[in-house]
């Protein structure tokens, strides 16, 4: 008789198989290895004994099994903590403005007839000395280019006034802003943000955690994608 439990028992126990989903079939299968260890010592070779090695190898199996069970609840219940957590933050948002990774910004006119445009930022790993804004339109075509000065490390945000580089009134509807920024020769590279509204959230699943709902243009975006609340 084999004095080896199975390996693949731990094995599923590890990769959080059913078995370590499930109470009573991890009861089960420390109820079989107790049953295997009394077995082989009741039908040992008396003149060649199980050793104390083999005995401490087998329950050191057994303890693994149900440390890796324990282990298993541990994290189930902090995960369920944690996506508690984010979903209470994440209604929070909800009808709230963000900045998020993306280089949209939209432009209406108002009734006051002057053009009114949504916020757009930048995320910076170190400070610029010169930033400039780059607007164009749905073709491609630059419809204006100014300069905003310098810029610290992380988070800022602008706006555009919505207008074009001679001075009138854009069209309404979408652009996309690209943004340049040098520290002395060198090039820094940052992220391009714009602007949305929380509409709604997706309840964390198996999947990953809570969503923001953006509406159809921006989609929807985690928690850690939100770089500033407006």
């Amino acid at each position: 008789m084999s004095n080896t439990i199975d390996a693949n028992v731990v094995t599923r126990m590890n990769q959080g198989g059913p078995a370590a989903r499930d109470a009573s079939q991890s009861a089960d299968l420390r109820n079989n290895f107790m049953t295997l260890l009394i077995a082989q010592m009741q039908h040992q070779d008396p003149l060649e004994p199980m050793d104390n090695h083999q005995m401490t190898s087998q329950l050191a199996q057994i303890n693994t099994v149900s440390g890796i069970e324990d282990l298993n609840e541990t994290l189930s219940g902090i995960t369920d903590q944690m996506n508690a957590g984010q979903t209470l933050q994440a209604t929070g948002l909800i009808g709230k403005g963000v900045m998020v990774p993306g280089d949209r910004v939209l432009l209406e006119q108002g009734e006051d007839g002057e053009p009114h445009t949504t916020p757009f930022g930048i995320e910076l790993p170190q400070s610029a000395e010169n930033v400039s804004v780059v607007i164009t339109n749905a073709s491609g075509q630059v419809v204006n280019r100014y300069d905003i000065g310098s810029a610290k490390a992380g988070v800022e945000s602008f706006t555009w006034d919505g207008r074009t580089s001679e001075g009138e009134a854009a069209a309404s509807g979408s652009y996309r802003v690209r943004i340049e920024a040098t520290s002395g020769d060198k090039t820094v590279n940052g992220t391009t943000l714009n602007y949305a509204v929380v509409g709604g959230i997706t309840p964390p699943d198996q999947n990953g955690g809570v969503k923001l709902d953006l509406g159809a243009v921006y989609g929807q975006v985690g928690l850690d994608q939100v770089k500033q609340i407006l």
